[in-house]
């Protein structure tokens, strides 16, 4: 859009043709001078700027016509952090120390979607050569004793006659018993552990490998749900925490929800207020759930919109309509007449991630420039 608003003033200041010698030059090039300047866009001597039709048509001039003035909720803007939701995230970690082995679909990677209950890998439990002597005597003195309660089953079974049934009975049961821990301890000879996914989302973080050797509790993988995370904001006005009305997250052009303005507020619910002080800080948890969430990263710096229940008289305006001057104002672009612009400077104050609440400056039935007033400031 700049390049065309350059265009457009380049035709409009450029040199008029002149005639053959035989016409009066001079009389001429003012004259066409003079029409080029009054058909173009140009800022004027009292500040505002002539913008023709067909200029406002190719630069997408959109206008909004002011509503009477209103009650609207007083709001302040806070710095937050991107973190997982206990109830949409989770951890991958091993019970025991071992070494890893790639699941039935191979290891993840960061930025994969996983489905809860997947198994991910398998953890071989890392054993002393100690531990492993220890276990195969074990084993085999536990195969030596079955042997032996196997024949002496057999034995008195064939003296059915003469034998109490108890004693066959006990016989029985020995055998069954060492049989169950000669397959207990097998079983354990080759276990694996698995590590599956405690839900369903995206890898967030980890970096396995087929033979790493890890740790009993140390987490290998974290599972997020990138579309339902948690804002933890930092108020330094503790007494904000019981006047919280709303909030906004206010995302950048990677997740547009209104491209007009090129930006995406997500509605946010508030969770409450942490007891303990951080940094002279009181963190303030907020819910969020929306798919334009995808974009952002644990950890992520972010900002939010907090509307507080106490309120502001004022008009709602979109806030790509607020621009700043020369002096470092904040202004807006009022429509005085059919082909003109005049700034006006406003007082305002954020009231959610697309809108701004002017409390000084407007009136209601004002037609206020909301897209395109950029190119309408650069105008010159």
């Amino acid at each position: 859009m700049s390049r065309l608003l350059s265009a457009i003033l380049v035709l409009a200041l450029a040199a008029p043709v002149y005639a053959g010698g035989d016409h009066d030059h001079g009389h001429d090039h003012g004259d066409a001078a003079l029409l080029a300047n009054a058909n173009g866009p140009q800022r004027l001597a009292d500040g505002s700027v002539f913008l023709p039709k067909p200029a406002q048509r190719q630069l997408g001039v959109r206008t909004v016509l002011l509503e009477a003035t209103s009650d609207l909720p007083q709001s302040v803007t806070l710095p937050g952090t991107v973190v997982m939701d206990p109830n949409a995230g989770g951890t991958v970690q091993s019970l025991y120390a071992g070494r890893l082995e790639p699941g039935p679909s191979g290891l993840p990677l960061p930025g994969q979607s996983v489905k809860a209950g997947e198994v991910l890998a398998y953890v071989v439990a890392a054993r002393s050569p100690q531990e492993r002597a220890a276990q195969a005597a074990e084993l085999a003195e536990l195969r030596a004793a079955q042997s032996l309660a196997r024949q002496q089953l057999a034995r008195l079974r064939t003296l059915t006659d003469t034998v109490p049934r108890k004693r066959i009975e006990a016989a029985e049961s020995a055998v069954d018993s060492l049989t169950a821990r000669v397959a207990a301890l097998d079983a354990g000879e080759a276990a694996r552990e698995p590590l599956r996914a405690p839900i369903g989302g995206v890898i967030a973080s980890g970096s396995a490998v087929a033979g790493q050797v890890i740790e009993a509790g140390q987490t290998v993988w974290t599972v997020v749900d990138p579309s339902r995370l948690v804002i933890e904001a930092l108020a330094y006005e503790p007494a904000l925490a019981t006047r919280i009305a709303g909030a906004t997250l206010v995302l950048d052009d990677g997740a547009r929800a209104t491209p007009a303005l090129g930006v995406a507020a997500v509605p946010l619910t508030y969770v409450g207020a942490a007891r303990t002080l951080r940094g002279q800080a009181l963190p303030l948890s907020f819910r969020a759930q929306a798919p334009a969430l995808a974009t952002l990263a644990l950890g992520q710096p972010v900002e939010i919109v907090v509307q507080r229940t106490d309120t502001v008289r004022g008009i709602a305006i979109p806030q790509a309509a607020l621009m700043k001057n020369a002096a470092n104002q904040p202004i807006v672009w009022v429509k005085t007449a059919a082909e003109r612009y005049a700034p006006r400077v406003v007082t305002a104050q954020p009231l959610d991630g697309l809108q701004v609440a002017v409390t000084a400056g407007l009136k209601p039935g004002d037609r206020v420039a909301t897209q395109g007033a950029t190119l309408i400031q650069q105008v010159r």
